[in-house]
């Protein structure tokens, strides 16, 4: 039976890097493996964007992601996804992502995710690992849902962890590790958690600076927002009553802390 469940599980890897060629970013290394594509839209544009699909339409329990990106010699690389990604119940094991980023001197890298989507008693681990040159740049923003409430959904139960580690240089520059497990609607309700909110979300900016911090300070959200700078580093946290409400948040987030929204977050 457990050959039968390990068989039946989506094992999906991309290793992809990037690189200015003629003043334009262009792919120098590509593989895919399992349900993971990349497609790229764009490729008239100085800046490359990458589009990530999961031609499994979701992740389940016991699931595996495996991402690796590298950007090299003064490429400029947007990377988002071509849907929300849906983290369905698991029967067990959790599902697991990783992604390893590598991002050289003089470039620049927006990791532009669409939101993830928890469904009650889904359980998620996701790690994020990023070098980054001294005189890099780096965009991410992660935003996560739990449950559709326009569907009438709600996570009850599950388990979420997520933990990033941003280093630039040779020093941590970032650390942190958010868990919710067990009770998430219940955790969520505290007014010191997410208020009855459901839908949080991440942006993070280097360089950041307060001046970054004065205009996210000036956007008029839907939701809670709060922004800070120190040490050459900005980071914005969003939390609102559903999904609908934080997108608009976060899209205004982002072009506040110098990015551009993919053409996929404006369909």
């Amino acid at each position: 039976m457990d050959d039968v469940w390990a068989a039946n599980r989506a094992d999906g890897r991309i290793v992809l890097s990037v690189g200015a060629i003629g003043g334009r970013t262009r792919r120098r290394q590509l593989y895919e493996d399992g349900p993971l594509r990349v497609r790229f839209p764009n490729a008239g544009s100085g800046a490359l964007e990458a589009v990530m699909v999961n031609t499994a339409g979701g992740i389940a329990g016991g699931d595996r992601h495996d991402l690796t990106i590298s950007v090299e010699s003064g490429g400029a690389l947007t990377i988002t996804t071509a849907a929300a990604e849906k983290i369905y119940r698991s029967l067990g094991p959790a599902a697991a992502i990783a992604a390893r980023f590598s991002i050289a001197s003089g470039t620049r890298l927006s990791w532009l995710p669409q939101e993830t989507i928890m469904f009650d008693q889904a359980r998620l681990e996701r790690r994020i690992d990023v070098e980054l040159a001294a005189d890099a740049a780096l965009l991410m923003a992660e935003a996560v849902v739990f449950g559709r409430s326009a569907m009438g959904e709600a996570v009850t139960q599950g388990a979420f962890s997520d933990r990033w580690r941003i280093r630039r240089g040779d020093r941590l520059m970032f650390a942190e590790t958010v868990r919710l497990g067990g009770a998430i609607a219940n955790k969520l309700a505290e007014p010191a958690v997410a208020n009855g909110g459901i839908a949080i979300a991440t942006v993070l900016a280097i360089p950041g600076d307060e001046a970054m911090v004065d205009r996210v300070r000036a956007q008029p959200c839907c939701g809670e927002v709060g922004v800070s700078a120190w040490n050459g580093l900005a980071v914005a946290r969003l939390c609102a009553k559903d999904g609908a409400m934080l997108r608009r948040d976060l899209a205004a987030v982002v072009v506040a802390m110098g990015g551009a929204l993919p053409r996929l977050w404006l369909n």
